[in-house]
């Protein structure tokens, strides 16, 4: 990517995504390395189809993990930090990626975007019901694409709460609050009679590398977000889900047709068809529609719209999709607009289902 297609990035990145999520301090950041040529040749080495910003402060962030004393870990919340955001906290950040340039690149070189957020759960339950309640109650067999660790594969495993209303497990540890606007979501906690996930680099939560880097993606500021993590990981490792390394496109067919016969089948996917080229999601969209000629299947999508629905805006606040495959034809409805970590869910219990053109 040109530098200056990725100062652009890294520019809106720090005026919309960081600012969207509540982190001034990756706002900051977002500015500066736009306009430095040097932070953006580093942030150029991330593998093609990784997301230069996060790449770049998920390195940095893992970084100062083991590298408390330096002056820029003061800023992060996460690391125990006070200072708050400020162009000094740029001056440092500029002054540790060179300083520290060896140790970062091979990072940046070779890690992929794997945000595990677990407070996601929230925005997938209510579709997760509506597929229960569609297929009259059937179980789900569960199928995620890029699950990370898989911590987004227990969500029956958790306890929610939706303003004053309260679902699931009261005795889990994992306790995700997403504040209602509208209707709150009052569906009941599906049945999963199966549940895997595919990834080409699945994350393994009894490796303290892979622990530390699901813990790096996680902004400065969320230490909300880290003691969310921190749970699941714990009831993760006690009942962990099966994770496929491999290619999706090899893996996922036979993952259908080995799901259990009284099971609905549900693939899902929260912030990961972005890495996608455009080749590889028409590849999906015809493997899925081919796969539902055998048996009817279920699909979640939260994050990139425009494969559900093109022409939505990848940024901001996100729609949850249910999509309807059978017979080689596709439906499709918004199960909900939400916050991108979960946060808050304006749940859509009647919207119509459409055709998927």
């Amino acid at each position: 990517m040109p530098d200056d297609r990725l100062g652009t990035l890294f520019r809106y990145w720090g005026d919309v995504e960081a600012m969207a999520n509540l982190s001034p301090l990756y706002a900051v950041f977002g500015h500066a390395v736009a306009d430095d040529p040097e932070l953006l040749t580093m942030a150029a080495e991330a593998l093609s189809g990784q997301p230069p910003p996060n790449v770049l402060f998920a390195a940095v962030h893992a970084l100062l993990a083991t590298h408390p004393q330096e002056p820029l870990a003061a800023y992060y919340a996460s690391l125990g930090g006070t200072k708050p955001a400020g162009q000094d906290a740029a001056a440092l950040l500029r002054e540790l990626c060179l300083k520290y340039r060896q140790d970062l690149l091979p990072v940046i070189r070779t890690r992929l975007v794997q945000t595990n957020e677990v407070r996601r759960s929230a925005v997938l339950l209510p579709a997760f019901a509506s597929i229960a309640a569609e297929a009259q109650d059937a179980p789900l067999a569960l199928i995620e694409i890029g699950p990370s660790a898989g911590l987004n594969l227990l969500f029956d495993r958790y306890q929610y709460r939706y303003g004053p209303l309260r679902i699931g497990d009261t005795e889990s540890p994992v306790v995700l609050d997403s504040e209602p606007r509208g209707l709150a979501p009052a569906v009941s906690i599906p049945t999963v009679v199966s549940r895997a996930g595919i990834d080409i680099n699945p994350l393994d939560i009894r490796n303290e590398e892979d622990v530390a880097w699901l813990r790096a993606l996680l902004w400065p500021e969320h230490t909300d977000r880290l003691e969310l993590m921190n749970a699941a990981i714990e009831v993760v490792r006690s009942e962990p889900p099966e994770l496929l390394r491999g290619d999706l496109f090899e893996l996922l067919p036979e993952r259908v047709r080995s799901a259990p016969a009284e099971a609905a089948v549900c693939v899902f996917a929260t912030f990961v068809l972005n890495q996608f080229s455009p080749a590889m999601l028409l590849r999906l969209r015809e493997m899925l529609l081919n796969l539902s000629l055998e048996r009817q299947l279920y699909l979640v999508v939260m994050g990139f719209s425009d494969f559900v629905e093109p022409g939505t805006p990848r940024a901001g606040d996100t729609k949850v999709w249910v999509l309807r495959l059978k017979a080689g034809a596709a439906e499709y409805k918004l199960s909900s607009f939400a916050n991108p970590h979960g946060r808050w869910i304006d749940w859509q219990p009647d919207s119509p289902w459409k055709p998927w053109l």
